[in-house]
């Protein structure tokens, strides 16, 4: 009988020559990149996603069944088109990262933004109480971030290393530049007493697959696993949660920030579940900002990875003959689960 736990992921092997002999590919093709201007960089990096819309036949394919899933009204060429934008805006993301130090500056940040609703998140972050602030793989995420440095706020960003450590050396030192401070995810839960306890602003991507033990909200109709954490320190510490969006306005490298939520404690004093309903709160407005522009959402990644027990149950019981009892269904419901998440695909 199988003990219904999965193989532990093997540690990725270190290749230090490797590793770093694609961190010099990379800088020499960072400073080709910089021969020219941003607006061309952009207009390539959306020919280059498209030639991944193309050829990325697996990636391509999730996005589709995404977007078919979370807009069953809309019709296939909508759903392509979409799907192409999206992948579009997730390789100029890596053309906004790498310029945004070298144009965005403190005299001339209006040349490349403007903010909607953003007054009272702002006033917020100048009381220095410590608030969340959450947003989704839309866009370029990564710009509000830096802003919030740029204007002095005291804001810790949540992220994932890099395997590659000299890569990851250099996009840190890029992000970091203008005051954000970058957090690794591994080591975020031991800091951010010390964090929320100052005053500070806690940024997350608020979006990604938690696995079995996350909270299941309702996303685009269908329920996704989503970590608790971020509901747990606002909980704890009393803060509010401030969820934003940054996106782009045409082609250009120019943003529009926005504010569409904000969640107070005293919203959660009278709630049953109070942790139940924060993380669908604030996942109810990522979505609302999404539906605005599907089209920069990344459609590719696998935020619905992990299904809710009842539905791994239904699952398994389906494939289950009529002859065998309760305890067979058990036996083949730890058996077959595996097999079922792989048919929607491994981790993004």
């Amino acid at each position: 009988m199988a003990d219904g736990r999965a193989p532990r992921k093997r540690k990725k092997k270190s290749h230090p020559v490797q590793d770093w002999l694609l961190y010099v590919a990379v800088r020499v093709l960072v400073v080709f990149l910089y021969l020219f201007d941003v607006e061309t960089n952009l207009r390539f990096a959306c020919f280059l996603g498209r030639l991944l819309w193309k050829h990325y036949h697996r990636g391509r394919q999730r996005a589709l069944e995404n977007l078919r899933a979370s807009f069953p009204d809309k019709s296939e060429a909508w759903i392509w088109q979409t799907g192409r934008r999206s992948f579009e805006q997730v390789v100029m993301l890596t053309i906004d990262v790498l310029f945004t130090p070298r144009l965005v500056k403190k005299y001339n940040w209006r040349e490349y933004s403007r903010y909607k609703n953003a007054e009272h998140a702002k006033w917020l972050m100048q009381e220095r109480k410590g608030l969340l602030m959450v947003t989704g793989h839309y866009s370029n995420f990564e710009i509000t971030g830096y802003l919030m440095g740029l204007f002095g706020f005291d804001l810790y960003s949540i992220a994932r290393p890099l395997d590659n450590k000299y890569l990851n050396r250099f996009l840190y030192g890029v992000r970091e530049r203008r005051g954000q401070k970058i957090i690794d995810k591994k080591g975020a839960a031991e800091l951010m007493p010390q964090i929320a306890a100052q005053g500070s602003t806690l940024g997350f991507i608020a979006d990604q697959d938690a696995g079995r033990k996350g909270v299941f909200v309702d996303f685009f109709g269908r329920r996704a696993s989503t970590y608790k954490s971020i509901g747990l320190v606002a909980l704890t510490y009393n803060l509010p949660i401030v969820v934003g969006y940054s996106r782009r306005v045409g082609d250009r490298f120019f943003f529009e920030i926005g504010v569409n939520r904000i969640i107070f404690p005293h919203e959660w004093a009278d709630k049953d579940d109070p942790l139940q309903w924060v993380t669908s709160e604030y996942t109810k407005a990522i979505e609302a900002f999404v539906r605005e522009d599907p089209s920069q959402y990344w459609w590719l990644h696998r935020r619905w990875k992990t299904r809710p027990k009842d539905e791994r149950l239904r699952e398994a019981e389906a494939v289950v003959s009529p002859g065998r009892d309760e305890r067979d269904v058990r036996v083949v419901t730890v058996e077959t689960s595996p097999a079922a998440r792989s048919a929607s695909g491994a981790a993004y």
